[in-house]
This record gives C-alpha cells, structure tokens and sequence, in this order.
C-alpha cells in the first residue's frame, strides 16, 4: 500500500461490459451507478453504438477504514433506455478491495435488459442482477444439514 492508498476504499469496482435488448447492443443508454458507505457516490456512462459501457472504479476516502469496524457500501446499477428503467444491479459490497464482486477478476458483464433478475451469491454476499460474468458463485448452502 502506498501512501497515496491510506483511507482509500472501493464502494464499487470498476466494471466494463455490453447491454443488449433481446440479444442485440443497445446504443446510447445511459447508465446511472450508485454506491452509497456514507452518503451516495453517483455517476454515469453512455453505451456505445455496440451496447459497451465502462465506469471507473469508485472509490472514496474514510479514516473509518483505520479504525475496527465493519465495511458496508449498497450497490446499485440503474439502465434508462428507451423511457424504461433496468435495475441491473444491487448489492451490498461488505469488502474494500477492488474487484471483490468478481473474486479478484475484472468486472466484465454481459446484461441483457429483457432476463430475469437473479440472485448470484459471491463470498456470502448477494449480488441481485440481470448481468453475466466471470464468477464462480458460493456453493447453494443446504440448510438442513446446518
């Protein structure tokens, strides 16, 4: 860690990807990103002429990062096309790094605005979404054998 990292932590990680409306890129919508540790971050991106989209990493400083204390950021991807609002993703991110949403990969997505939401669980954390991605969620817990 470098000086320049002291306090620094990721409400959410940097994220590339391509929305699609049945199967086919989404040109020009626009993407409204949240997170929120303590009082909501907001920004925005526009999809390219292919659907592709890229939001920087979004990260803060805190000096609560020092102190022993738990790390909590809500998530929340919203996808405004065609007078239509996606809510492609949410989540609560419970670990500072960068790319814990993906175990350490890049966040690279695949959103097809017309799928079901689905719940992935990625390091007892659910992330609920209509994004693909290269993650190998948590193993099903089976409840009867706690």
């Amino acid at each position: 860690m470098s000086v320049g990292d002291v306090g620094k932590v990721c409400l959410f990680s940097a994220m590339s990807g391509t929305i699609t409306l049945d199967g086919k890129p989404v040109a020009n919508a626009r993407l409204v990103r949240t997170g929120d540790r303590d009082g909501p971050k907001v920004d925005e991106a526009i999809t390219d002429k292919n659907g592709n989209f890229e939001f920087p990493a979004m990260n803060e400083r805190t000096i609560t990062k020092l102190l022993p204390q738990e790390f909590v950021a809500s998530q929340k991807i919203v996808v405004i096309y065609d007078n239509k609002n996606y809510q492609i993703w949410t989540s609560v991110k419970r670990n500072s790094d960068e790319n814990a949403e993906s175990r350490g990969k890049p966040l690279v997505v695949t959103c097809e605005l017309n799928s079901e939401e689905k719940s992935i669980v990625v390091d007892r954390v659910p992330i609920h979404t209509m994004c693909e991605w290269d993650v190998e969620p948590d193993a099903p817990v089976n409840w009867d054998e706690l």
